[in-house]
């Protein structure tokens, strides 16, 4: 029975040490590439995640892009799911929320996920995000879309 009271407490101690190896919040920012079928555009894109844990996190993202006078601007949030190595944090996201088109609105979704290189505990240089993005507006989806992001990303 020593032995197990022992061991619960040597476990409660080591918890928050585990806890702390891994940044509570991470900020992006960069470059993206979005395919809008058939139209090639480009603009920025920003997210911020709140890591629960480890491996597992809440993104809001946020991107603009821009072309012939018209922009198209998305705002979607979910979980993020990381790897988290000391070289690399691969990491796949689902997320959900809105776009909007020159004032009009419509249902926007991402899936997919990325790469980031770490330079250092605090900064990390997001080689690549690739995702699949979806569109439904007023009973017409558009499907075949795709973005490529790249930038920094401060961790926290």
């Amino acid at each position: 029975m020593r032995r197990l009271v022992i061991f619960f407490t040597l476990s409660l101690l080591v918890l928050p040490a585990i806890a702390q190896d891994h940044p509570s919040a991470e900020v992006f920012g960069g470059y993206q590439y979005l395919r809008l079928d058939p139209i090639s555009t480009n603009g920025w894109n920003a997210a911020v995640t709140g890591n629960v844990n480890r491996w597992f996190g809440v993104t809001g993202d946020f991107s603009g892009v821009y072309k012939s006078g018209a922009s198209l601007h998305t705002y979607m949030f979910g979980p993020q799911f990381s790897v988290r190595t000391e070289h690399v944090t691969p990491f796949a996201h689902a997320l959900f929320g809105g776009a909007t088109v020159e004032g009009s609105t419509a249902f926007s979704m991402a899936l997919g996920g990325g790469l980031d290189v770490n330079v250092g505990k605090h900064l990390a240089i997001r080689l690549v995000q690739a995702d699949w993005l979806y569109f439904r507006s007023g009973g017409e989806a558009a499907g075949k879309n795709g973005r490529v992001s790249s930038g920094l990303v401060l961790r926290f």
